[in-house]
């Protein structure tokens, strides 16, 4: 296990753009858009000596995409994460990447962890299509605001294995909340603590160390 997203959401996908620029001192790289979720993003590599291959994601819902019939990842359609967007983009969520998501996944759900379902998933980008699988629950919720990573596997080629250096570099993450059945799949370099957000992260950036916090959270039951 590895971390392979860090996640930030934002109103529209310029607020985030513009977040980024104004925070980390950068352009973010391209990204593509998910149809299948009614979402678009842009990223950038964030590779360091303790988080090879991490990227980050800035996410947004596509005003243009047909809506899905279910709901958005990561509680993009829940009205209290809305509301924070609305004061500015959010750092809400990591992602973490297996060798065997299903296990993985089975792991979890055995321990009384209901990560969701392994569904498929692709992205077309100019160098073909990106093709991995992901674990969602029906309900899209991220769990204990964000803390819980969402798994992945990547089928083939890994994002940041053709992004450009940024400039930025993860050198820090903390993670707080997790029940104890889930603090034995933490990615090495991946923190534990008590008390505080349910994530912080720290970038070495352009315009120095820049740490983010993820918003607070309402209790939310990992159990179904």
């Amino acid at each position: 296990m590895q971390l392979d997203h860090l996640v930030l959401a934002a109103r529209t996908l310029a607020d985030g753009v513009a977040w980024c620029e104004a925070t980390l001192g950068i352009v973010p790289g391209p990204g593509g858009e998910h149809a299948f979720m009614g979402t678009h993003n842009r990223l950038f590599g964030i590779v360091s000596a303790a988080f090879p291959r991490a990227y980050f994601e800035i996410i947004a819902i596509d005003p243009k995409a047909r809506a899905p019939g279910h709901p958005r990842w990561f509680d993009l359609d829940d009205p209290s994460l809305q509301r924070a967007l609305a004061g500015g983009p959010q750092l809400i969520h990591w992602v973490a990447r297996c060798d065997d998501i299903h296990a993985a996944v089975a792991d979890l759900r055995a321990a009384g962890i209901d990560r969701g379902e392994v569904l498929p998933a692709e992205r077309a980008t100019p160098r073909g299509m990106l093709r991995w699988q992901i674990s969602l629950r029906s309900d899209g919720q991220r769990l204990i605001g964000g803390a819980l990573p969402t798994l992945i596997q990547w089928d083939g080629v890994h994002p940041a294995d053709t992004m450009p250096p940024s400039g930025v570099a993860l050198t820090h993450v903390i993670v707080r909340g997790l029940p104890a059945a889930a603090t034995a799949m933490l990615p090495a370099g991946v923190q534990l603590e008590a008390a505080g957000p349910p994530l912080s992260v720290t970038l070495s950036t352009p315009r120095g160390p820049i740490t983010l916090n993820s918003p607070p959270h309402e209790a939310t039951h990992v159990q179904q």
